[in-house]
């Protein structure tokens, strides 16, 4: 049959495109049509499997995660509302070209949208270039603010190390021209609040400016023009050996040994205040203006003492985090190592927080190029959400995924109407109340769901307790039983639960 023929031609289509390696659109697109073909002939061969899975680097949280997430998004948001900021959104995609040209090597991990009818658009890759736009478009100036939202990244993933295709952000960013350094020690402060609530363990916070890295690349030797593509490979020192860094300095980016080799002594240092003045007396950095500038900056840490944090932050010359748009200060949490009698062995997910300076992006979206000064710090809670995860595992904490006070029980039958009453009232209170749905459930099966949903109270209606006016009140961790005035249920139930 000709029908036949077509599809075993076809067929080989495809085979000799996977053969030849040829684009992966071509060999989708060809797959797709051979499909469609074998459909059309109603044979079994053109029934599609449907896989169900969740796409690459990306998955579902069941209510157990979610309960976890949240605490942890509790957190953070008190945190930052704390230090008086206010909360943003902004739209999931961009245009394409708002997002262009400021992330530097990493822009090839922004993922396109198909042409949907005159936008070229972009899924946001982070929450800063959006909100950089949010003042150029709308003129702001001054503003302190949190947005707490998902991103997307085409990256290669490593989910058991909280690494996303798509994955939340939380960000504070504080725009305006401020005196220097007041609000980033503030960004710094934050971060060290944040790390100490979650009681993720031990951490440090490194700390580096763009202008000493850049002063720092100018008395190497490293042209102008590869200033930002030698600083992304100083920013992979955090994951690979300096050696690695060296050979992709010298092989793939053509920069001289020699420079390389200077790079290496500078980017081998950290350590605190004393470093600042060290690297100030330093004959070749401090005659460069623009690393003076950052160092004379860096001094300013010292309102980090006033602020208590000191033993937790490293002045580190090898931070360089890749993005473009930094202009001063950055700076990176990073959890150390430690033993844990919990886990088998430690875990290892690299940064948690990381954030900088980025006084010119705001002026890239203005017509006249007005700046505005912002700094800011991002939290990583997918690697936090991954060690709180392991960590509850590993401890094997309950998790309640509810935040019920009270079921509403009957220890007779037929009477639903009693308990749909009394479930009324207490919803009507505030109170947070569940029944089982059925007309005459047995009172056990109502007692063993509180336990298994850790449900801390039971109201028992039953015929005596409805002529004497009263309600039985369990408590289920000590099943201890109490008869309360019906009138004095809802204030008995929040004086237990706000014990719990």
């Amino acid at each position: 049959m000709a029908e036949e023929a077509a599809v075993r031609a076809q067929a080989e289509t495809v085979r000799r495109l996977k053969q030849d390696k040829a684009d992966a659109d071509e060999i989708a697109k060809e797959v797709a049509k051979l499909l469609e073909m074998k459909a059309q002939l109603g044979t079994d061969e053109g029934k599609h499997k449907f896989v169900l899975k969740t796409p690459k680097g990306t998955r579902d949280f069941g209510p157990k995660e979610m309960a976890i997430r949240e605490r942890a998004f509790k957190a953070i948001i008190s945190c930052f509302k704390r230090h008086g900021a206010e909360v943003i959104d902004t739209p999931v995609f961009e245009l394409k070209e708002t997002l262009t040209g400021k992330y530097g090597e990493d822009s090839k991990l922004i993922y396109d949208l198909k042409d949907q009818g005159g936008e070229l658009l972009s899924l946001r890759y982070d929450l800063t270039v959006p909100f950089a736009r949010y003042l150029a478009m709308n003129k702001i100036t001054n503003i302190k603010r949190y947005h707490i939202a998902k991103v997307y990244r085409r990256d290669n993933p490593a989910m058991t190390r909280g690494r996303y295709r798509e994955f939340y952000q939380c960000d504070f960013d504080i725009a305006g021209q401020f005196d220097p350094m007041i609000p980033d020690a503030e960004c710094l402060k934050i971060v060290h609040e944040i790390l100490s609530d979650l009681q993720l363990g031990d951490f440090v916070i490194k700390v580096n400016d763009r202008r000493i890295l850049d002063g720092m690349f100018a008395v190497c030797g490293v042209p102008d023009s590869k200033f930002r593509t030698i600083c992304s490979s100083v920013d992979k020192l955090d994951k690979v050996p300096w050696e690695e860094v060296r050979s992709e300095m010298v092989g793939e980016k053509g920069l001289s040994p020699e420079a390389a080799d200077r790079i290496g002594e500078y980017v081998q240092l950290h350590g605190g205040l004393d470093l600042i003045e060290q690297l100030l007396q330093d004959p070749k950095l401090s005659q460069n203006k623009v690393a003076k500038e950052g160092l004379g900056d860096m001094k300013l840490l010292e309102y980090l003492t006033l602020f208590g944090i000191t033993g937790k932050i490293s002045f580190d010359l090898s931070l360089a985090r890749g993005l473009d748009y930094y202009t001063g200060v950055i700076f990176e949490a990073v959890l150390l190592q430690q033993d844990n009698e919990h886990l088998e062995e430690p875990l290892s997910v690299g940064s948690v927080a990381g954030g900088g300076r980025y006084d010119g992006l705001v002026g890239m979206f203005d017509a006249k190029g007005r700046k505005v000064p912002c700094v800011g710090v991002s939290i990583g809670i997918e690697r936090i959400f991954s060690i709180l995860e392991q960590r509850l595992e590993a401890s094997e904490e309950k998790i309640r995924t509810t935040e019920t006070q009270v079921l509403v029980a009957s220890a007779q039958k037929k009477l639903l109407e009693e308990r749909l009453k009394l479930i009324s009232e207490l919803w009507d209170a505030g109170i947070k109340a569940e029944m089982l749905y059925k007309k005459n459930p047995k009172l056990l099966n109502q007692l063993q769901y509180c336990e298994e949903t850790g449900i801390p109270l039971v109201a028992i209606v039953g015929e005596q307790e409805l002529k004497d006016g009263v309600v039985k009140l369990r408590i289920v961790a000590t099943r201890e039983e109490v008869n309360v005035r019906r009138e004095s249920l809802v204030e008995e139930i929040r004086i237990r639960t706000s014990q719990c």
